[in-house]
């Protein structure tokens, strides 16, 4: 248990600053310019719960298994966050006139790598922290 614990604690704490610094200055002026005028303030409650639930996805699905490696969780996290983040996007996309493809790639793209990042990061964390017995 104690693992597991750290495992998301380590890749939350990993997460949320990176994606913060992406969100304020990348995603800040693509958003603003493509779809601004469909933003609003950000609400916090969903907020902290997408990013509670995001990564407990990532632990259930790409880090937390015994066999997980940091190889396995570097393509497994990318396959995460590019099937999560696309869900969105492309729904988005249909559905919303302002929404570009722009938007999508960028976004998705973003979504790959951070959490690729995150995950492989936060499995490398946990391994020193508290290792698999």
């Amino acid at each position: 248990m104690k693992r597991y614990v750290v495992l998301y604690l380590a890749t939350l704490i990993v997460l949320i600053p990176i994606d913060f610094l992406f969100l304020r200055t990348v995603a800040k002026d693509l958003f603003t310019s493509q779809v601004g005028e469909m933003l609003g303030e950000i609400r916090l409650a969903p907020a902290v719960l997408f990013y509670l639930l995001y990564v407990a996805g990532i632990l259930v699905f790409v880090s937390a298994p015994p066999g997980a490696t940091w190889r396995s969780t570097l393509l497994y996290g990318a396959l995460f966050g590019l099937f999560c983040y696309a869900t969105f996007e492309l729904t988005a996309l249909a559905l919303l006139k302002q929404w570009t493809w722009r938007v999508v790639v960028v976004d998705v793209s973003w979504g790959m790598f951070m959490t690729a990042l995150s995950s492989t990061l936060g499995l490398l964390i946990a391994d020193h922290i508290a290792p698999r017995a």
